[in-house]
């Protein structure tokens, strides 16, 4: 198994639900049979997180970690799966406060904006069936409804 001695992204950035990791020379190294290899950045040189599943999405991604004359070439995935990588991403996640409980609590998740959406197409398809039912009470409290969900003020 491999050990990840140091992890920090020479910077990062958030692009929408993404998060951008990107590596550089001194920021990250490995250790092999008790042997530390330094990242290079030859190949891959970041890490894509998705933020809202906190999945990371560029697996194929390959990095090289160099000793001397020695290469260690590792895709993504497989750094995942043998090394305790997990750790400092979550530490990373950690001191960017971009946990997935507290981006839940600050932004409405999909699902949330799902069932909205699925609300406002029930009122506007109940709407249309009181017109042509002519229900003229139905229809005026449904539409005085909507409206105060539109604009809160309105009672």
């Amino acid at each position: 198994m491999l050990e990840v001695k140091r992890m920090e992204p020479f910077y990062t950035k958030r692009d929408g639900a993404r998060l951008k990791m990107v590596f550089a020379y001194q920021y990250f190294s490995i250790i092999k049979d008790e042997e530390l290899f330094h990242f290079i950045p030859v190949e891959g040189k970041e890490i894509v997180i998705n933020l809202t599943s906190l999945q990371i999405e560029n697996l194929s991604e390959v990095f090289v970690f160099q000793k001397g004359s020695r290469f260690i070439r590792l895709p993504l995935y497989q750094l995942l799966l043998v090394s305790n990588i997990h750790d400092h991403l979550e530490l990373i996640l950690d001191e960017l406060e971009l946990k997935r409980g507290e981006q839940l609590l600050s932004a409405p998740s999909d699902i949330d904006l799902l069932i909205e959406e699925l609300e406002d197409c029930n009122r506007l398809r109940l709407i249309d069936q009181a017109l042509a039912a002519r229900d003229e009470e139905l229809f005026y409290r449904l539409a005085k409804e909507l409206k105060s969900m539109e604009d809160p003020k309105v009672e």
